[in-house]
């Protein structure tokens, strides 16, 4: 699922073979060398602000620019469907027998939403236009800081959880013939909430950030979200991804460190690596994070395929 296999693993890399013993300096000489800085992590975040400011901007003045918010929304009158919302509205439509009244719009909203994000890597969205992640991104910064200063313990789940969740919205949906999952969506209450105004229902995304922060970071994103799961299972065929070269890494994980999902780095721990080159799975979210932590450059965004044709 998050791209292990069961191949054998290479041998270790020998002590001579790490990069910066190579050189013949120490591993401090060697990032300071190399360096390490945010520029993606700079990219991502003004890209994410950029497109909800720009939701916020064509309400407040009226423009005919991005309308509506990230749950279905217009681009120059181009409409956009988020994904697990028109899964519930196919299955309600389905199970009602008005599939046949459902518009070219709504198809052509999916499919360009669908199209563009497999092209981008499916869990782009996540950290690249989701307003919850950036919020839950700095609830784990404050998170890493209360459980290293043993203000609290660290809680895990299984990551396979929110598949359960993905079904369970989706039978939902089924059975009440409603888009359940809009009611607790912290993407959809968010973006509607910049957009039109503030309400009640931002407790339950207080609730939410003040649970990943006390409790389990990034408990939503992890082991809940269906949007999320489905852009995950969209990943695994996406041509745009992260790649990893073993040949220049120095096992000092410093990008697992900081990784949001950090079970797609299991290659980079010694001794794990099966090939000399990894694609990161579908789990990804294309941050850059790990780009910007490497001190080897061993991680960098590629074209699955390309870079071997060229």
């Amino acid at each position: 699922m998050f791209g292990k296999n069961n191949k054998t693993p290479l041998p270790a890399k020998k002590k001579e073979d790490i990069p910066y013993i190579k050189e013949g300096i120490s591993f401090k000489d060697w990032k300071a060398k190399n360096g390490s800085g945010h520029k993606w992590r700079t990219i991502r975040w003004s890209v994410l602000i950029g497109i909800n400011l720009l939701f916020i901007l064509s309400f407040m003045f009226d423009l005919s620019l991005l309308e509506g918010s990230l749950s279905g929304s217009r681009l120059f009158g181009f409409y956009l469907m988020d994904p697990f919302n028109s899964l519930q509205m196919l299955i309600i439509s389905a199970y009602t027998g008005h599939i046949k009244f459902l518009t070219m719009n709504f198809v052509i909203g999916f499919l360009t939403i669908f199209i563009f994000y497999f092209l981008m890597g499916g869990r782009t969205f996540c950290s690249w236009i989701c307003p919850y992640h950036f919020l839950a991104e700095w609830g784990e910064k404050l998170h890493n800081y209360l459980v290293k200063k043993k203000k609290i313990k660290e809680h895990t789940y299984n990551i396979y959880l929110r598949y359960v969740f993905w079904v369970g919205f989706l039978i939902l949906a089924f059975v009440t013939q409603q888009l359940v999952f809009e009611d607790v969506n912290p993407i959809g209450i968010l973006s509607r909430a910049m957009i039109y105004g503030p309400g009640l229902i931002l407790l339950w995304i207080l609730a939410l950030i003040t649970f990943e922060i006390v409790y389990s970071k990034r408990f939503w994103c992890r082991y809940v979200c269906p949007v999320g799961a489905t852009w995950s299972m969209v990943g695994k065929a996406t041509p745009f991804g992260v790649k990893f070269e073993l040949d220049k890494c120095a096992h000092c994980l410093d990008c697992q460190k900081v990784c949001l999902v950090p079970h797609e780095l299991w290659f980079v721990e010694k001794g794990k690596a099966t090939d000399k080159r990894h694609d990161v799975g579908s789990d990804c979210t294309r941050c850059g994070l790990c780009i910007d932590a490497c001190p080897g450059n061993a991680l960098s965004y590629t074209i699955k395929g390309w870079d071997r044709i060229l």
